[in-house]
């Protein structure tokens, strides 16, 4: 073999050993660019993961702040509604006590007329707030409504009708404020 022939020979081994070397470079160049590639889709994986926990996070939070939102209106309006409800049964006993003054009294009295006014002012008063009489007499007994205090055999009267009322009942809205006390016939 002449000299070329030798340096011809050594120069394609050194090419195929740059080649070697070059195609190893090349597949650590891909495998690092997978690994890479793999370590940023395992980053973008877990952000995935992190922006669906906050999403949910924010659902619920969301949820809760609608959900006392309404309770808080709805709290509100009841207190707005049923604002004069303790008033009201605290006066309540006063109107008794002045239906029981003007019971079978001389209306041409001074006095009693000043009394009569005084009832109907307050009357007037608490209805226009929403108080309201409940109408028991003559009507089947409700318990929802009256407390039965006495039943009695009365003729001419169906049974589980109210025949006498002791004390008025009131509603305040569509709320009860006081059960009527009343008389049932049997």
């Amino acid at each position: 073999m002449s000299k070329k022939d030798k340096n011809k020979q050594v120069k394609e081994k050194e090419i195929k050993v740059e080649t070697v070397d070059e195609v190893q470079e090349e597949i650590q160049q891909e495998e690092v660019e997978l690994s890479e590639t793999e370590k940023l889709q395992k980053t973008i994986d877990e952000l995935q993961k992190e922006v669906a926990i906050t999403k949910n996070a924010y659902y619920k939070a969301y949820a809760d702040t609608e959900n006392l939102k309404k309770r808080l209106l709805n709290d509100a309006e009841n207190a707005n509604k049923y604002r004069i409800q303790s008033f009201a049964q605290s006066i309540l006993p006063v109107l008794d006590a002045l239906e029981i003054a003007l019971a079978e009294k001389d209306i041409s009295d001074p006095f009693v007329k000043g009394v009569k006014l005084t009832y109907d002012q307050i009357v007037q008063a608490l209805t226009d707030e929403g108080v309201s009489q409940i109408d028991s007499i003559d009507k089947p007994f409700d318990p929802n409504f009256e407390n039965a205090m006495l039943t009695e055999k009365v003729e001419g009267v169906e049974p589980n009708i109210v025949v006498e009322v002791f004390q008025k009942g009131y509603m305040l809205k569509d709320r009860l404020l006081r059960a009527a006390l009343v008389k049932v016939s049997e």
